[in-house]
This record gives C-alpha cells, sequence and structure tokens, in this order.
C-alpha cells in the first residue's frame, strides 16, 4: 500500500504518528500542489491520500484521474474541498479525524489583540531599533460583535466578556434564548454591523454564507472597527474588503483566512498597512496536529481490515 501526506508545511506529520504500524510506503509533500494536473501525476499510484484541512482541492475531474486512490482521509470533521458524490461514484471511501476548536478561538484573541494595539508595526520597530508610534484600540466596554456563535463563537464571546466588552451576536439560526445562554445579546444582522467595534467571523461556509459580508455589510461598520476572520474566506467579498481598507472607511481586518491559499504574493492585502495576516494558523498547534496524524493513521487501520471509520457521507 502507498500512502501521501499531502501539505505538511511543518515537516512534522511523520514525526506525530505511528506510521510504521501501518506497514505502507509513505511519500509526504511538504509543499502545495495547486495545480490539478501536477496533482494528479504526483499522487499516480497511492492508495490513499491524507490531505490536511481544505489545502488541497479534490473536484470531480480530479478524483476521475486518481485510478489508484481507495481511501481519502481528510484532517477535521468535514471538507467542502472534496466532491463527495463524486468520491462515492467512483468507489473512493473518505474519512475525517478528531478536531478541537479552542486553538481557533485562540488564534481569534491573538489577532483581535494584534491589531488592536498594532503589534504588526511595534514589533518590527522593536527589532530595529524604535519606539511606540500607534495608539491602540482598548477593549474594554467596546462592543463584540459575533457572526457566528457556535461552538467557537461562544468561546470567543467569553473571553470578549472577560475584558469587559458587550457582547452580541447574528447568524441566520440564531435565537435570543440561545444567546442568551452564553450572556450575549441576539440582534439583527444590520445592527450587529453597525454597533460591533470588532466584529468577528465564525460561520461555516456554505451556499448561504458565501459572500456574505460584502460592501452593503462593510458600508454599515463604524468607520474605527475591526473586521476579524478565522472562519473561511469566501465569507467575505475580498475585493470589497480591500476597497473598504483602502478607503479607510473601517479601522482595520485581522485575517486568517483567505480566497485563495496561500495567499498569492502579490495579493493586495499584503499591501495594506491597516491589515493583519497570518497563514491560516488557526487551528496549526501540536494538539491538534496529535489528533490529526494519530486518527489518520487509525482510519486507514481500520480501512485496511474492511471497518472504516469516521467515514464522511455525501449529505
Amino acid at each position: 500500500m502507498k500512502i501521501a501526506i499531502l501539505d505538511d508545511y511543518q515537516h512534522v506529520a511523520l514525526d506525530l504518528a505511528d506510521w510504521a504500524s501501518l506497514g505502507a510506503e509513505i511519500e509526504v509533500f511538504t509543499t502545495h500542489i495547486a495545480d490539478p494536473d501536477e496533482l494528479v501525476n504526483r499522487l499516480a499510484g497511492a492508495d490513499v491520500v491524507v490531505a490536511m484541512r481544505e489545502r488541497t482541492r479534490f473536484p470531480a475531474d480530479v478524483l476521475a484521474r486518481l485510478t489508484d486512490l481507495r481511501l481519502l482521509v481528510s484532517t477535521g470533521q468535514r471538507n467542502a474541498a472534496i466532491d463527495l458524490k463524486a468520491a462515492e461514484r467512483h468507489g473512493i471511501v473518505v474519512c475525517g479525524t478528531g478536531y478541537v476548536s479552542h486553538p481557533t478561538a485562540e488564534h481569534t484573541w491573538a489577532l483581535i489583540l494584534a491589531a488592536a494595539r498594532h503589534l504588526d508595526v511595534e514589533l518590527p520597530a522593536m527589532r530595529q531599533g524604535g519606539w511606540q508610534s500607534t495608539v491602540g484600540l482598548p477593549l474594554h466596554g467596546r462592543t463584540l460583535g459575533l457572526l457566528g456563535l457556535g461552538r467557537l463563537g461562544s468561546r470567543v464571546a467569553k473571553v470578549g466578556q472577560a475584558f469587559g466588552m458587550e457582547t452580541i451576536a447574528w447568524s441566520q439560526n440564531l435565537t435570543a434564548e440561545r444567546a442568551a445562554e452564553h450572556a450575549v445579546t441576539a440582534v439583527s444582522k444590520e445592527e450587529l454591523f453597525a454597533r460591533s467595534d470588532v466584529l468577528s467571523v465564525h460561520l461555516i461556509l456554505s451556499k448561504r454564507t458565501r459572500g456574505l459580508v460584502g460592501a452593503g455589510e462593510l458600508a454599515l461598520m463604524k468607520p474605527g472597527a475591526l473586521l476579524v476572520n478565522t472562519s473561511r474566506g469566501a465569507i467575505l467579498d475580498e475585493a470589497a474588503l480591500v476597497d473598504a481598507l483602502r478607503r479607510k472607511e473601517i479601522g482595520g481586518a485581522a485575517l486568517d483566512v483567505f480566497d485563495v491559499e496561500p495567499l498569492p504574493a502579490d495579493h493586495p492585502l499584503r499591501t495594506l498597512d491597516n491589515a493583519v495576516l497570518t497563514p491560516h494558523l488557526g487551528y496549526v498547534t501540536r494538539d491538534v496536529y496529535e489528533i490529526f496524524f494519530r486518527d489518520a493513521v487509525e482510519d486507514i487501520a481500520a480501512y485496511q481490515a474492511g471497518q472504516p471509520v469516521r467515514v464522511m457521507s455525501v449529505t
């Protein structure tokens, strides 16, 4: 059996699980393969592919050409980059792994604090011999808006409350009762954008949420407000956001996720002094990676035994 492990940017996959127990040939790819033709060529002969979250896309045309592939393991519990219907047609079993959400909530606050205190400016200045030059945005007494109040949004809300922030939230299915369970006030979508000093996105990407934050929503925000996204890049209209940031119509953005990843080197977001950017680090912690790769080995062993586990089904 041949196993291909994709997108191991940190060169850690083989150290975090007992791959030897599988008795398989393993090839690890540490750089991203964006071109579909190159991906098919490099995965030729692989019986099993382990994909890191949604870094690599597996649409129907790619799956059709991976004629040796029998098991596709996706780290995490869902993967919008895999065409599950096509996988089923081609007899490819798709399995997931365990996942914990608290690292992404932690990173959300790292971004909020970095942007509010202009750490992207002050840290490099200190290394270059400089001293303070910015004035920070205080959080105490300000309003934290949550676009989504699920596991992640509620964790972020709890920290905001510890900072003394008023917390408000909106999503298409959020009820006042559900919000009250987390000491959060449910508001309308328009009120969320208009009142928030910090607005943090915590929604699953779907047909309903794709492009949900566009020019109209950004126009409702306060001139000094901060927009934070650790969810999925496509929930925001990136072109509209770039325009709003260039015009200084909002205070800034703190982003960990993007429409295209890795973010192109010439992307305009990289040029803006009011955008704090990180390379999709939300889930990238040792604990999470240990869960991902341990469960990936378990998925493969279970498949070998004819009893696959954590199978992702077409809904």
